[in-house]
């Protein structure tokens, strides 16, 4: 097999550049183009895709005999794949007969090949925006993007990062230490990167190649194998994903094992698995229950988190009032707000603000931001496009359930979507509450669902912003202000709070969004999740350092 290192050295070197400079980069293509991917690529991909649907998928690994699976489409469709069912004593001990010959390979040979890894997932874009698409429930596009190219990316990031962390160790060293007038003491040390182990990928429902892949090519980067547990909801596109990692470390002569699917585990297996003494490294993304079970009790692993957050919008003036509804309509729109970067409670004086248009009251911000909604979904093909659908019967019934609990300043109204007469959509329920009434607000309220809440002033909204952020954790924020004093205050009580800052946002860059090689998604500083996307504690930790000294030999 070619040399995967010096084949895609280049696209390594511009991510490291990328991450020094943290400006605008991107490796992979997010335009599903026929000019890029080629013109029968979308559908090829989709032909794939159908062959898929109602048979075991093909994957050749250790399995404890039969098959199992239960995902359905959130638009209506029942895929009926089923996967290789393994048990947990089966995984492990595959992947640690796996582990020393990935261990022993240079870091060369191991980034090598996780970035063959990533050129082929990006050649198999359009299929996994299928398979994205028909398991978490986003729109073609943002499947595409997301789920592709801008997971690629992230991947990508993590495997820059690691390279970076492990090439500051040097192989060997001459070490000398002068001893007066005689010969000064030579020492010749050599220097080796140990991995720490198995590593665990548990994958979410929503995001579920764009929140695996940074822990997952960390993890092989650094020498660890893998064992990728997806959400029930939620295994094809990574079952994809390890499909095309073992091929490619099978092809490069190393043990296909070092990559293990963990898919449809029965009811306490994934606790087995992920306490298991000789689980090293876990990568979490979910909700906050399991994420502080597995806080608690698996002690023996490094746990890297991203749980929740209860994003914070602070609205105090603007000078481009259309704007502001505009963006604020569409950040709460976007994949009918599931996403972990989606605002959730919006903060307004409740004396009004001051805008290009005049005084706005409370009342009158509420109602600006529901025609916004309305202007944005008012056409059904670009509500489709913009909404997606609804994930999961936990986030719909949650919706029903916050629609009937008070006063709406815009309502939850159900959205057909064309071609897919099941699929479960709504516009954007906005509620109005006081700024009292915590209790409503001060929990995640995961999905298309924001609060309209009434301050007594700005100074107001940035304290409970900032301290809501600090208690329950955020990952984005946002501020609409013209003046610089507010500015001021509210960039440290959210830096203070460890939440990334978005500030008047009006045209086409958006509060949920998060740039590879570019923005640190999670501060790991507050309850949201205790790693970054990507900085070198997520990856610097995967490995430690085995040194070896001799006395120098002569020249």
């Amino acid at each position: 097999m070619a040399d995967l290192f010096a084949t895609h050295k280049p696209v390594l070197d511009q991510a490291l550049a990328a991450i020094a400079g943290r400006g605008y980069w991107a490796a992979y293509p997010e335009m599903p183009s026929g000019k890029i991917y080629g013109e029968t690529a979308k559908a090829d991909a989709e032909a794939a895709f159908q062959a898929l649907l109602n048979k075991p998928f093909a994957l050749d690994q250790p399995g404890s005999g039969g098959f199992g699976g239960r995902e359905r489409s959130p638009y209506g469709l029942e895929l009926g794949i089923t996967y290789p069912k393994a048990s947990v004593p089966r995984l492990l001990e595959a992947a640690r007969k796996a582990a020393p010959g990935w261990a022993e390979a240079t870091p060369e040979a191991r980034v090598g090949v996780c970035l063959e890894i990533l050129h082929r997932l990006n050649r198999q874009s359009f299929l996994i925006a299928q398979a994205v698409m028909h398991t978490s429930g986003q729109a073609f596009v943002m499947a595409f993007q997301a789920g592709g190219p801008h997971a690629q990316d992230r991947g990508l990031e993590a495997v820059a990062y690691a390279y970076d962390e492990m090439k500051r160790v040097p192989v060997r060293a001459r070490w000398e230490k002068p001893a007066g007038k005689g010969e000064p003491l030579r020492l010749d040390k050599e220097f080796r990167i140990v991995p720490r182990g198995i590593a665990v990928v548990i994958g979410c429902s929503t995001f579920p190649t764009w929140n695996s892949y940074p822990g997952l090519f960390a993890s092989l980067a650094t020498g660890n194998p893998v064992i990728v547990k997806p959400h029930p909801g939620a295994i094809l596109p990574l079952a994809l994903t390890v499909k095309i990692g073992r091929e490619v470390l099978k092809e490069a002569g190393f043990d296909p094992n070092v990559l293990l699917l963990a898919a449809d585990l029965a009811d306490g297996e994934t606790q087995a698995l992920v306490t298991d003494p000789l689980v090293a490294i876990i990568d979490f993304t979910g909700g906050p229950a399991f994420g502080r079970w597995l806080e608690e009790n698996a002690r023996q692993a490094q746990l890297f988190t991203e749980k929740a957050g209860i994003n914070p919008v602070v609205i105090d003036s603007t000078d481009d009032f259309e704007g502001m509804c505009a963006n604020i309509a569409f950040s709460l729109s976007l994949y009918s707000g599931q996403m972990c970067t989606a605002p959730q409670n919006i903060f307004v004086p409740r004396s009004g603000i001051a805008t290009d248009q005049g005084h706005k009251t409370f009342e009158e911000v509420g109602a600006g931001i529901a025609r916004a909604i309305d202007r944005l979904l008012g056409d059904p093909d670009r509500a489709a496009a913009v909404l997606g659908a609804i994930q999961s019967d936990a986030t719909w019934e949650r919706v029903q359930k916050e629609a009937a609990a008070g006063e709406v300043v815009h309502p939850a109204t159900p959205v057909a979507i064309p071609g897919f007469p099941q699929a479960r959509a709504v516009t954007p329920l906005v509620r109005k509450v006081a700024a009292a009434a915590e209790e409503t607000y001060a929990e995640e309220k995961f999905g298309p669902i924001s609060f309209l809440i009434a301050t007594g002033d700005t100074a107001e909204s940035i304290r409970r912003a900032a301290a809501g952020a600090s208690a329950k954790g955020a990952i984005t924020a946002a501020i609409y202000t013209t003046d610089p004093d507010v500015l001021v205050a509210a960039e440290k009580a959210f830096a203070e709070a460890g939440v990334a800052l978005s500030e008047n946002l009006t045209g086409g860059v958006f509060v949920n969004q998060s740039a590879a090689f570019s923005d640190y998604h999670v501060s790991g500083a507050n309850p949201a999740g205790n790693a970054c996307l990507t900085d070198a504690a997520f990856v610097a930790n995967r490995f430690r350092v085995a040194m070896v000294r001799r006395p120098a030999k002569a020249a």
